[in-house]
């Protein structure tokens, strides 16, 4: 690995730099190369953070710009992030570890998402009642809610910041961000080229830091009017207990343990690549990867073939590298998790088709997975695994199909592969999953919704659902007219 020379960061409050005395030193996964050091929160940085939104949100005039307005800026942003995207995306694939190939791809819905985001804020809008009686008129108008407490993950630092801070923005909100304390980069580098548009400061504030105390000050401010976090399940519970006392808005994007559930009339070329694209892109460190193959036996012997060879012939390495398709996990602790996971799995009896647990130690580099026969009761088939392990079950019916995809405690998303658009359609609404992929997988756009069912959480990103996510829905009740009276006379 070849990485930039270290950049350093302090926060972003108020269009200031904002430096500390403690620091986190990142090094590029696999490598132990050093490639950022970001300031270490303190509870009186996030609520500096905090206050400068509301500033910017109260006093500042953000909410009162018209949407015209408001998406210029935004379309500004885009155009200034589309110029400097090659840079922000080897950031990203420094801090981590993907290949700079995905890096590329997801500053590109960075940019498409900043420009999808700006037209919505042409088209807010509410309704009018004129059906109330010749007096009476009613108005229901969508308002900013206020300060959005935004909390980003680690596996995807730009683009999920994207999901987030132009929809807010859009929407009439300032912002405070608080990025994963592994990788910052992006978020600063990006909050410098939205001011550098011409979006005013406080608008968007960065906070860099730990859960504890950045995260947990913005959940629990009275200040902060909605939080949406994306990250584990486990953390998503805290972040909802911490939010009581304030009564805020919360909307969670959790963990997932999605399937592709290959039929045997489904093109099998497309269900291949769907699959081994489906669970080892970006490491397989994504939130609505597939690490669940669920295929039917009657093809499953041919197919898992297939499955085995193309995952061999991934190239697994160094994640600066255009040919790499696997790089290094987040850090060890991360590595650690996924061998002992399949360490388990083995355990509990799968067998290793490719890849499995290496013989030696290998740094954070944990090679592209395949198992076999995994049962519905085993812990690899319940448990998220978040890393580059694929595992196999066989089905005979649609039905038990259906049971086995959900016989989980997530729904984030699902895939269906059949070329029996009525089998796909009659699957796809039996799925408990906020999205499902039929004949492709993990293949969303900027106008459709994003979001879990049971415990991968609640609430939507993308699409008009994610700017209403940050809107307010206020009744005018008009009386028009000279009013009766209805008390005494």
């Amino acid at each position: 690995m070849n990485p930039q020379a270290a950049r350093t960061y302090g926060h972003h409050i108020a269009g200031e730099i904002v430096s500390s005395d403690s620091v986190i030193q990142r090094v590029a996964p696999g490598s132990g190369q050093g490639v950022a050091t970001f300031a270490e929160g303190t509870q009186l940085d996030a609520q500096r953070a905090i206050e400068a939104a509301r500033r910017a949100f109260d006093t500042g005039g953000w909410p009162q710009r018209g949407g015209i307005d408001r998406a210029r800026l935004l379309n500004c942003w885009a155009d200034l992030i589309e110029a400097d995207k090659e840079r922000l995306a080897r950031i990203d694939a420094e801090e981590v570890g993907k290949p700079i190939r995905f890096a590329r791809g997801d500053l590109e819905g960075v940019v498409t998402l900043t420009r999808y985001a700006a037209s919505l804020a042409l088209q807010i809008h509410g309704e009018t009642f004129t059906d109330a009686g010749p007096s009476k008129m009613g108005l229901v108008l969508r308002e900013p809610v206020g300060v959005a407490g935004l909390i980003v993950p680690w596996n995807f630092p730009a683009l999920i910041f994207s999901q987030k801070v132009p929809f807010a923005l859009a929407a009439g909100c300032t912002v405070v961000v608080k990025p994963s304390e592994f990788t910052s980069g992006s978020a600063l580098e990006l909050v410098r080229l939205a001011e550098k548009a011409g979006i005013p400061a406080g608008v968007i504030n960065v906070v860099t830091g730990y859960g504890n105390p950045v995260a947990e000050t913005i959940v629990t401010s009275p200040d902060v009017d909605i939080v949406s976090f994306t990250g584990s399940t486990e953390t998503g519970r805290k972040v909802i207990r911490n939010s009581a006392d304030t009564i805020k808005r919360v909307a969670v994007e959790l963990g997932g343990k999605a399937a592709n559930i290959v039929f045997d009339d489904a093109d099998l070329d497309a269900a291949v690549d769907g699959v081994v694209f489906g669970i080892f892109f970006n490491n397989g460190e994504c939130c609505v990867s597939h690490p669940r193959l669920l295929v039917q036996d009657t093809i499953a012997d041919e197919f898992v073939r297939r499955v085995t060879e193309a995952t061999r012939r991934l190239v697994f390495g160094d994640p600066l590298d255009d040919a790499t398709d696997v790089g290094p996990l987040i850090h060890p602790g991360h590595y650690q998790k996924v061998e002992s996971l399949v360490r388990q799995g083995i355990e509990e009896g799968a067998t290793v088709m490719t890849g499995g647990v290496p013989a030696e130690g290998n740094g954070s580099y944990f090679p592209p997975t395949v198992l076999e026969g995994v049962g519905r009761n085993a812990t690899l088939f319940r448990e998220e695994i978040f890393g580059p392990v694929l595992t196999v079950t066989r089905f005979r019916s649609l039905d038990e199909a259906v049971e086995l995809a959900n016989s989980t405690q997530y729904g984030l998303g699902n895939s269906v592969w059949s070329k029996d658009i009525d089998r796909c359609m009659s699957v796809g609404r039996k799925l408990k999953s906020g999205v499902v992929f039929v004949n492709t997988t993990i293949d969303g756009q900027p106008q459709y919704p994003f979001g879990g069912y049971k415990q991968s959480g609640y609430g939507r990103e993308m699409g008009k659902y994610g700017l209403e996510e940050y809107t307010a829905v206020k009744t005018l009740s008009i009386h028009l007219g000279a009013r009766e009276k209805v008390m005494s006379k």
